[in-house]
This record gives structure tokens, sequence and C-alpha cells, in this order.
């Protein structure tokens, strides 16, 4: 099969010739710069990294035998916000301030704390207007990966989710708190994200969709323990604002529809497939009920399940040998029937050995 055939079959709950494979191919199955430079010593690879979209060596996707290539991303829109501080500290088009903390970006301003309705209608909102040389750089590069015929073209998402923004924007325990006691501040931020999201995705998957195979989106309804907010929060703050971004989407983009969430998200499973969501990522099986026969059995008939390959307990401590039953058995489990594209559970970090990297693609091949 080839790698579209493959996925395809997968994606039509048929069973493909192998579960397609993801590894790097997204900005959401990657792997850390660290963890990429110890795989290319232990593989023996030489000279400077060949670029991709998501920023992994294309000579480890080659290696791997990822299925999948990547094509645009998170647009920074015009706005008065927006600012590089330092090397080490800027703000977002969202009013966002990072920082370099430990190696990692880290938010350490929220522009919306303790806000008001009022203060909503007079913030400085980033334009929903992406540069035109940018989206016909991604159309360029989305067509090129098409005519190729050897990948799957994956569209990576070029908005935030509400959720994610809403926790970031105003910091989370105050967001939480407005989740449950101040709804008509949480009903009118949501519909502010909205309207930019709508028109954001209008724009971009005007663009790249004719040549893209599914899209990706993300925003974490999940925490080691649970959900993050409530099933009956989520279906009546969040999902009404998630089912129109899919839809819309879904009606200028004409593909399936991926979804990232970290942690546990069990509860929350009906209510995301009910809202248009086809794949579900990254599968964080180290949570709370997300045990994969588990999954499998309840959503297996109405999700592909993408990832399930653990990076924050099992691959990071396990042997050469563990990680090879582990793969054995993730396919048997999530694979069986289709249905199954196999990825890590997340980006891999600096504690992954590249041992058990190669281990895991020579079980896999």
């Amino acid at each position: 099969m080839t790698s579209r055939e493959r996925f395809l079959a997968a994606l039509n709950h048929q069973q493909p010739d192998r579960p397609p494979l993801d590894i790097g191919a997204t900005t959401l199955t990657s792997m850390s710069p660290r963890c990429q430079a110890s795989l290319r010593e232990f593989l023996g690879f030489i000279g400077e990294p060949l670029p991709t979209n998501s920023g992994v060596d294309e000579r480890i996707l080659q290696w791997a035998g990822t299925d999948f290539r990547g094509v645009g991303g998170i647009v920074e829109l015009p706005s008065t916000l927006g600012r590089r501080i330092s090397e080490t500290a800027s703000v977002n088009c969202w009013g966002i301030r990072h920082e370099l903390v430990g190696g990692q970006w880290q938010i350490t301003g929220c522009p919306l704390a303790g806000a008001t309705v009022d203060d909503l209608n007079a913030f400085p909102w980033p334009e929903p207007r992406i540069d035109d040389s940018l989206l016909a750089a991604w159309q360029q590069q989305a067509k090129a990966l098409r005519d190729g015929g050897r990948y799957v073209v994956i569209g990576e998402h070029p908005v935030f989710g509400i959720l994610e923004l809403g926790c970031w924007m105003c910091g989370y325990d105050d967001f939480l708190m407005r989740l449950a006691g101040d709804t008509d501040f949480v009903h009118a931020f949501f519909d502010r994200i909205l309207r930019i999201q709508l028109a954001v995705i209008s724009q971009y998957y005007s663009a790249i969709g004719p040549c893209i195979d599914l899209t990706t989106s993300g925003d974490d309804f999940g925490m080691q323990t649970g959900p993050l907010i409530s099933p009956e929060s989520f279906r009546t703050l969040v999902a009404p604002c998630f089912r129109e971004r899919i839809a819309r989407t879904k009606q200028v983009a004409n593909c399936p529809y991926w979804h990232h969430s970290c942690g546990s998200i069990f509860a929350l499973l009906d209510d995301i497939i009910a809202c248009g969501v086809d794949i579900i990522n990254p599968l964080q099986t180290s949570a709370c009920d997300m045990e994969p026969a588990r999954l499998k059995a309840a959503f297996g008939d109405r999700l592909v399940f993408w990832g399930g390959v653990d990076v924050q307990e099992f691959l990071p401590t396990a042997t050469p040998d563990e990680v090879r039953r582990e793969i054995c058995t993730l396919i048997d489990v999530l694979g069986r029937g289709g249905g199954y594209v196999m990825a890590p559970a997340h980006n891999m970090q600096d504690d992954v050995p590249p041992e058990n990297i190669a281990a895991w693609v020579e079980e896999f091949s």
C-alpha cells in the first residue's frame, strides 16, 4: 500500500497492511532538539538537519517510515500587542507574555486576568488577516506535497482553541472559575474568539484546503485525572463554538478533522465526536481512563485514534525490549480493523533514549 492508501483504509476502519506511522510529521508528534540530536548521533547522521514543517530532520522522518508530511501552522496575526522584548521574552498577538524558562517557553503574563466584559470590548484584539505572501507560500508547499504523491498531507491548524486561549489570556485559575460562576463573561469571550477563528479559517483553508488530506486542531480538554471541565460545562459552553469551528473548517477544506487534547478525556469523547471530530490525538494512555482497550471498545467504530505511544512515563524509562512488546500490543489492540495511526502521545522530550525510538521503528518495520 502507498501511504495515502494506508491512511484512507485506516480512516475508513478497514485493515491496512500496517497502521500508518507518524513519527515527527506534526508539531504535536515531534521531538525536542536535544532528542533529535541524540537520535541523529545514534543513527550516524552527519551534516546539517534537513528542515521540515514540524522541525524534525527530514532524514529522521524517512528513516522512521513516516507516512505523513505537514504544512502550515499557527498564524501570528496583525496586532498592536505583539512584540519581542528580549531573546528570552516576547508578547504574542493575543497579548500573552512568554519567557524562556529551563529551555521551554512558559506563559508569564495574562492580559485579561481579572477582566470584565467591558474590558473585552475595549481590548485590542488581533486582526483576523493572514499575510498574502505567507498564504501563497503555504499553498505552494501543500501543492508540491500533494503533486509528489508520496505522503499524506496534513494541514496544521492556524488558530489556537477557545478554551486554551481563555486559560492563557485570563490565567487558568481565573478562567476556570469564570466557567463555573461567570458565564456571561465566558460567552462574551468565546464569541470574540470564535469570530476571529472563523475569519482566519476561511482564508487559510481556501488556500491550502484543496491540497491537504486532513487538518489538525488543538485545545486541551483534559488533565491527568479527568476532564479539565465537567461534561455539562463542555457541552453548554465549549461545544457550540467548537462545533461551529469544525463545521466551517470542513466546509472550506473538505477533509477529516483531527483534534489534539492531552489528558483524560474519556468522559468527553461522545460530545467531542458529536462536534464533528473524526480523529483524536494524542491518546495519553498514562492518564486516567485512557487505556487503549477501553478506548477501542467504546469509540473504535466512531473515531480514528492517533498516538498512543506514551512519552510521559513509558518511553523515557522502558527498555528496548519493553518498547518492542508495547508496540506490538498497541498494533494488536488499537490497529485491529483499522482506525489507528501509530504516533507518540505528544512530542518526545530530552529524556527519551534514542535506543527506544530505534527499537520502536525496528519492531514496527
